[in-house]
C-alpha cells in the first residue's frame, strides 16, 4: 500500500470541527506554538507528520543561513 499524503492542518481542523460540534472547545498551542501539539495529535491518529510543513524549521534554517553568511561575508 502506498503512503498517502494529507495536509496535516486539514486533519487537525477536521478533528477540531468534530469536537466543536460535540460542544467541546479545544485549544491547541495555548502555551506556545501549536505545531508540536498538532503533530502529537496526528501521531495519535496514526498519521506521520511531515516536517517540511513546519514553519519553525524554515525559520531555523533561515537563521542558520544568515549566521553562515555573516561568518563568511560579514553581512548582517
Amino acid at each position: 500500500m502506498e503512503d498517502e499524503s494529507y495536509n496535516p492542518w486539514s486533519v487537525v481542523h477536521l478533528v477540531f470541527e468534530h469536537l466543536a460540534d460535540a460542544g467541546l472547545h479545544p485549544v491547541l498551542g495555548a502555551t506556545g506554538h501549536p505545531g508540536e501539539p498538532a503533530a502529537e495529535l496526528l501521531r495519535c491518529l496514526g498519521i506521520r507528520p511531515d516536517p517540511q510543513g513546519d514553519q519553525r524549521l524554515a525559520e531555523q534554517t533561515d537563521a542558520k543561513l544568515a549566521e553562515l553568511r555573516d561568518a563568511f561575508f560579514g553581512e548582517s
